[in-house]
């Protein structure tokens, strides 16, 4: 636990009690803060309670009488479409208010730090699209190089709930637009922007708001050492706005299907080669297409970055390149979870979105696609250019009919059920193809989130292939 600093002895309300605000109401009274929660859910309040926290109805107008700060779950709007009703009262009143990414950035250096020989650092991870898979591979490559290391944010851990900082030691975070948006402190020591694509776009009053919710890591957060892929406009600014020049090699350009020869310092792959150059000479390559735990020009993408970001700290391209090889992937993220006759089955449910999918699409060739869901804006015509390498569709939940209608002359089948699906993609599959779920839509029609959806794909996949 990471106990917070700079509330001792203040009442501090923590609304949303979920994973993060509990681990949040423990690290403020482990640093002396009186925390002061409150969820609407009655029965995350009773939880809260049975560790012994005290419960106060936050939306009484009384409520923030001495309350130095309120500490909000990234779930719960505070600005768009409209703010919370109780965060809307504390920004009446002039409350502060922050969220855990906040707190941990301005509690987690310690006066033991000046005992230590190397000093921890932060590396944090955002974007739209394979952030996650950058974060475990950063991590994945600092465990094998043997360096102490942990993992939070918008994956495994909460910030909050990591243990404090050995010497050396490197935390790797993944953080969300919502996490990045509000968090009053940001000071990584390395940053990585990935991409960008239109999502939450309701909870960022569009893409403007999106991108400068993304920014602030970069623009705010002042790191010593830029990870920015530059595949798209977005990216190309950001680098833009924080090098001083071409030749600033603060700023670590990457890309997948670029050259990049004329930087500072870059990383990029073509044709299935990680490329890094610094100062017009090529330093090291590896060759990614026999990765398989990385397959695609997305996952090159993020191999680059993972690169660049463990390079940036000092660690030797061979010994990435061994980390790389071993990295497995993670689950519902071009997750191969079994091969029966020569038909390979692709986990990818976290490709929620028309981006993902593109991506996924494109990984593969002659695929059994499996997709549906709850649509976003557009559903899947943006898809058209990349439907090539599909021999057939298998569409499921609330927006089949919809995407069906949009599919053109590909063959398809309305399923509806992800049992229907797998078992009519398995039977018609042949040798040499591949049963891809990477649904390009939300998960919450037929399931709580796009794990639970993998989850059942996986098992319905694993029953046909006799386990």
């Amino acid at each position: 636990m990471i106990p917070v600093q700079g509330y001792s002895g203040q009442k501090v309300a923590v609304l949303g009690l979920g994973r993060s605000g509990l681990a949040t109401a423990r690290a403020l009274q482990a640093g002396g803060a009186v925390p002061l929660l409150w969820d609407d859910s009655p029965e995350a309040r009773a939880k809260a309670e049975a560790e012994g926290f005290t419960c106060t109805d936050l939306t009484r107008n009384a409520a923030f009488e001495g309350v130095a700060c309120l500490v909000t779950s990234p779930g719960i709007p505070h600005l768009y479409p409209q703010p919370n009703k109780v965060i809307a009262r504390a920004l009446e009143l002039g409350v502060p208010v922050d969220n855990d990414i906040g707190l941990f950035f301005r509690s987690f250096a310690t006066p033991g730090w000046d005992d230590f020989e190397t000093a921890p650092r932060v590396i944090c991870v955002t974007g739209s699209n394979g952030k996650s898979t950058t974060t475990a591979l950063i991590h994945h490559i600092l465990q094998v190089a043997g360096r102490p290391t942990q993992m939070a944010g918008n994956i495994g851990r909460g910030v909050l709930d990591i243990d404090p900082a050995q010497d050396g030691e490197v935390i790797v975070l993944e953080l969300s637009s919502y996490q990045t948006d509000l968090a009053r402190h940001l000071t990584p020591d390395v940053a990585v922007f990935t991409n960008l694509s239109p999502d939450h776009l309701d909870r960022h009053n569009g893409m403007g708001g999106y991108f400068a919710a993304k920014r602030r890591l970069f623009a705010e957060g002042g790191p010593d050492r830029a990870v920015v892929v530059v595949d798209e406009v977005e990216g190309r600014f950001l680098a833009n706005q924080l090098g001083e020049g071409p030749q600033d090699d603060r700023v670590i350009r990457i890309s997948s299907g670029q050259k990049l020869d004329e930087f500072g310092w870059s990383v990029f792959a073509r044709k299935g080669f990680l490329a890094e150059w610094r100062k017009g000479r090529q330093i090291a390559s590896i060759d990614l297409r026999a990765i398989a735990g990385l397959p695609g020009a997305h996952n090159h993408q993020n191999a680059c970055a993972a690169y660049a970001a463990t390079r940036s700290l000092g660690l030797a391209p061979k010994l990435i390149e061994q980390a790389l090889h071993s990295f497995a992937g993670l689950p519902h993220r071009s997750q191969l979870v079994a091969e029966r006759g020569g038909v390979r089955f692709v986990n990818d449910s976290k490709a929620t979105n028309v981006d993902s999918a593109a991506k996924a699409l494109q990984a593969f060739g002659q695929i059994r696609w499996i997709a549906g869901g709850m649509g976003k804006d557009g559903g899947i015509a943006a898809l058209a250019p990349f439907l090539g390498s599909v021999v057939k569709a298998y569409l499921i939940g609330h927006s089949a009919r919809d995407f069906a209608l949009q599919l053109g002359d590909t063959p398809h089948e309305i399923c509806e059920t992800m049992e229907r699906a797998v078992a009519r993609a398995a039977a018609e599959a042949q040798a040499g193809e591949v049963v891809l779920l990477a649904p390009a839509a939300a998960s919450f029609d037929q399931y709580p989130n796009f794990e639970k959806r993998g989850e059942d794909f996986t098992a319905r996949v694993r029953a046909l292939a006799g386990g």
